[in-house]
């Protein structure tokens, strides 16, 4: 059977309080600019400053319809079709410029040469189940550009609005 005398509850206790003392020193040490930053109102940030600029420096940003019907009326931003030639001849958002995936390899080097990298582009393709905005936004990041941004809901949903589509007449 199991006997403890009052020293040996008093040196265990001793021992439990001083452990977890040292807990919270250690503790405190090594989280000194974080509880700086929460006793000072800052709140505590999810990613550093740098983190959250290379992020969205390295991701495009989405954008829903409405602030894309605001980029076209304000014309802040290049708008490029990502789909093939052929949907885009058949109708496209005002302004848009054609610019399909497939060819982005290949005609990059020529926007590069006519678009600053501090110019905001809007990418949209055939709506959500649309892989090539992104990874045309993606490439238009990695050529440099700056701010690139997603319409993700694309030409199907500026079209389900009935909102105005322009459409390219193509050859004679």
């Amino acid at each position: 059977m199991l006997s403890l005398d009052y020293s040996d509850i008093k040196r265990i206790l001793c021992e439990l309080v001083l452990i977890v003392a040292l807990g919270v020193v250690v503790g405190l040490s090594a989280n000194v600019g974080l509880l700086q930053r929460v006793l000072s109102g800052q709140g505590v940030p999810l990613l550093s400053e740098s983190e959250t600029a290379e992020r969205n420096d390295s991701y495009p940003e989405p954008v829903s319809l409405q602030q894309t019907k605001q980029l076209i009326a304000d014309k802040a931003a290049l708008i490029v079709d990502a789909r093939i030639g052929e949907l885009y001849e058949q109708g496209h958002l005002p302004h848009a410029v054609s610019l399909p995936l497939s060819e982005a390899d290949r005609r990059l080097p020529e926007l590069q040469a006519e678009v600053a990298p501090d110019r905001p582009i809007l990418v949209y393709c055939n709506g959500y189940g649309c892989p090539d905005s992104f990874d045309l936004a993606m490439k238009l990041i990695a050529a440099g550009y700056r701010r690139v941004l997603v319409f993700e809901g694309g030409f199907p949903e500026w079209r389900d609005a009935g909102l105005p589509i322009e459409v390219t007449e193509s050859g004679p």
